[in-house]
């Protein structure tokens, strides 16, 4: 039998202290933050410019490199909050979507999902940048992004697989196979 103990409800978070039986027939007493996952967006332009947004973020340090992003609304698909905050943040609509699947922020303790999406033949559209964000927009090189996220320079989880996956369904048209389990590469 499970227990939850909910230890704090926010405005985006929910944090439980959760008593588990695990697999292995153990008990556990976990710290789990809820989240209600998000989606972020690889945009990339007629001239293989990716949007890029340099964004304070308090909890990083400062500023950081970061994708269009945002959180999932009650109810909202994730398709639907990429289409919306790709507008909102970077000012631009797209004509065509992919998915690049989706990633897991940190499992240890945090329910997050985040959904990725290619989005090309972009078009203008309006910005609608909320009071509390501090965003400036950047075009650059696909390619040039591509090296800042290899080397490191980009340490957002969700940009850095986000630019990674986009460049190879671009280049090779599929994206490489997800691996499960003790499934070997090679």
């Amino acid at each position: 039998m499970n227990e939850i103990e909910q230890k704090f409800k926010g405005r985006v978070i929910t944090v439980n202290v959760e008593h588990v039986m695990l697999p292995n027939q153990r008990r556990a007493q976990l710290e789990i933050v809820h989240h209600p996952g998000g989606a972020a967006i690889v945009a990339i332009d007629d001239e293989g410019r990716i949007c890029l947004l340099r964004q304070f973020r308090h909890a990083g340090g400062g500023y950081l490199w970061e994708l269009p992003a945002g959180k999932l609304e009650p109810a909202e698909p994730p398709f639907e909050t990429a289409r919306r905050e790709l507008t909102e943040e970077a000012g631009v609509e797209a004509r065509e979507w992919r998915s690049l699947g989706h990633l897991l922020s940190s499992p240890g303790v945090f329910t997050e999902v985040i959904h990725l999406f290619l989005a090309q033949n972009l078009v203008p559209a309006t910005q609608a940048h909320e009071e509390h964000e501090v965003i400036e927009v950047h075009w650059v090189p696909l390619a040039e992004a591509w090296y800042r996220a290899v080397m490191g320079e980009i340490p957002d989880a969700k940009t850095a697989l986000g630019i990674l996956r986009a460049r190879a369904l671009l280049e090779t048209g599929q994206l490489p196979p997800v691996l499960h389990g003790t499934t070997k590469v090679g």
